[in-house]
């Protein structure tokens, strides 16, 4: 048997003793074929790679990602992964299901990838119903049922809908859950369980949900694990109190680090790897960071052939040229050389092509003035009206209560400190209009306007000015989806996503400043928090405690009853 390849005197990772062992590696074909401290070369390897004073890992294993919050295709971010040293990932495409429904799935799954991309069954399109929010697709138990019979498919995405869970057995989730273990009883089942504790959490795992990837406390973590739940840990938990929980009860086993979610403009400065920095400056040891993102997560998967650097396992490895900063000089995956420190990321020669639905799929109306002149029927100076309170930190946000004036006979939200919220059904289906008041948003008047609203992708335009949220929503109407700011009606960022209002097909380094030009802009209009993008894109998503708003209006994340704009006359 002829050896492909050599690598030698690398420091390898050794993933069963969470150590750094001085070996020789051989590769034949795709796969490791023998790992040791002996001279390699009489195996004739084809080529020898001398590693002296370099380390080698396996390739990153990211399983629980969207895909879409890098706002490019499979097919374009396949090199951006890679040049990271991502190899694998599992992808839960629930945001291009909300736009199209199977057929959005098909098309990700159709697109050539050198990186390996599994997926997740969106589990919830809808998050919740289709009372409650309005999608452009639908995944009920059938469209699960063809899914399951995908290779490619190796897990359930994250249930997310607390009501349906926890309180209605026979809801479509639930339906799903059951499907799903009855067809494939092995098969992970992802969940969304935040600030979900006591019988509530006994409750998500009695459905057979048993992950969980949104921001954890000490607290939470202790809870989850301690009662069987693995963690996936994204880069807003990944702090020090949080990483010390897990050093102080060798909770290792039981995490993996995840990006979840990671922005165009983030992407250019890392991905899963980014993580893994963080997870080390937060305490958490190298060698653990490393383990936590190959070999736990490869089990959790249940892959059988990757997540560690042993022989008859996928050749997908990196090698380092420093370890304290996972310096990346050269991905082999399948045992092939896909990227070298300095050079270009790897894209497809020809741009990525869809239906031609997909690039013509906002269909809302314009606004109007008329629209946002919101009547009160009071004789009163002024109303009591539910808010929307945004934290700095995270996507949670809180519901409070504000006294608006009334001019006029109309709430003069203009005036009030706070920011209107407009939620449009973009379909075609129904035309609905959702209003709702924001805190802690835009402090300087504008307006800022997307169609990447978690999870539904409506259209969603938040201003302290009438003028600019009507210029807002039309200019992004003209881009066919996306993000834009407008402060005095001029446009201060802009970030074209026009394949299904979500998307991109230009190289991410273009789409990362565009998407940092949207970032600026806002923080310049007083948007405060650790990801302005994430938190505006998820006001709208009504699974993420506390108060939400979809084209129905606002409505409580927990028990789904509706929030009226007006609480009360004074």
């Amino acid at each position: 048997m002829q050896i492909d390849l050599i690598i030698e005197n690398a420091s390898v990772f050794n993933s069963f003793l969470k150590t750094f062992e001085r070996k020789n590696i051989a590769i034949a074909g795709e796969k490791f074929y023998y790992i040791s401290a002996e001279d390699l070369q009489s195996l004739q390897p084809k080529e020898t790679v001398d590693a002296s004073g370099q380390y080698v890992i396996p390739g990153l294993i990211d399983i629980h990602m969207h895909i879409e919050s890098s706002m490019i295709p499979p097919s374009l971010f396949s090199g951006v992964a890679l040049s990271y040293g991502v190899t694998t990932v599992v992808a839960d495409a629930h945001e291009i299901t909300n736009v199209f429904g199977l057929e959005g799935m098909e098309a990700f799954l159709a697109e050539d990838t050198a990186l390996d991309i599994y997926y997740a069954i969106p589990s919830s399109v809808p998050s919740t119903t289709p009372e409650l929010e309005t999608t452009g697709g639908f995944i009920g138990v059938s469209e699960v049922n063809s899914l399951l019979d995908n290779p490619r498919v190796i897990a359930l995405g994250e249930a997310m809908n607390f009501k349906g869970i926890t309180s209605e057995p026979d809801s479509l989730i639930r339906q799903i859950l059951r499907e799903t273990q009855l067809k494939k009883p092995f098969m992970p089942l992802e969940g969304h369980v935040p600030r979900v504790s006591g019988v509530d959490l006994a409750k998500f795992m009695y459905a057979g949900i048993t992950a969980d990837h949104t921001h954890q406390s000490p607290e939470s973590i202790y809870e989850k694990i301690s009662n069987g739940m693995f963690l996936e840990f994204q880069k807003k938990s990944i702090v020090p109190e949080n990483m010390a929980v897990l050093e102080k009860h060798d909770f290792y086993e039981y995490t993996a680090i995840i990006t979840d979610d990671i922005m165009a403009d983030d992407l250019l400065d890392g991905h899963l790897d980014a993580n893994v920095r963080a997870a080390i400056a937060a305490g958490m040891p190298i060698e653990q960071a490393i383990y936590c993102t190959t070999y736990t997560p490869a089990r959790r998967m249940g892959f059988q052939d990757r997540g560690a650097i042993v022989a008859g396992f996928k050749a997908d490895f990196i090698l380092l040229d420093d370890l304290a900063t996972l310096e990346i000089n050269a991905v082999y995956k399948n045992g092939k050389l896909v990227h070298k420190k300095g050079a270009t990321i790897a894209y497809p020669a020809e741009k990525p092509t869809f239906p031609a639905h997909f690039y013509d799929s906002v269909r809302c109306r314009k606004l109007t003035a008329d629209d946002l002149r919101i009547p009160v029927a009071t004789m009163d100076a002024s109303v009591i009206c539910n808010v929307i309170q945004i934290q700095q930190v995270g996507t949670f946000t809180e519901p409070v209560q504000r006294e608006i004036a009334v001019k006029d006979g109309y709430l003069d939200w203009e005036n009030s400190g706070l920011a209107l919220i407009v939620v449009m059904e973009r379909y075609g289906k129904n035309g609905n209009i959702g209003f709702g008041l924001v805190e802690n948003a835009l402090t300087k008047k504008g307006a800022v306007a997307t169609t990447w609203a978690h999870d539904h992708h409506n259209l969603m335009v938040m201003g302290t000015d009438a003028a600019d949220i009507l210029t807002a929503q039309q200019e992004l109407l003209s881009l066919h989806g996306g993000y834009i700011v407008v402060q005095d009606g001029t446009i201060l960022g802009s970030c074209p996503l026009p394949i299904g209002g979500i998307l991109s097909d230009v190289p991410v380094q273009t789409l990362g400043h565009q998407l940092h030009a949207v970032r600026s802009a806002m923080v310049s209009l007083g948007y405060r928090n650790g990801n302005e993008i994430m938190s505006f894109s998820t006001l709208s998503l009504p699974v993420s405690p506390a108060i939400k708003i979809t084209d129905y209006g606002m409505m409580d994340v927990h028990t789904h009853a509706a929030i009226p704009l007006i609480a009360r006359k004074k």
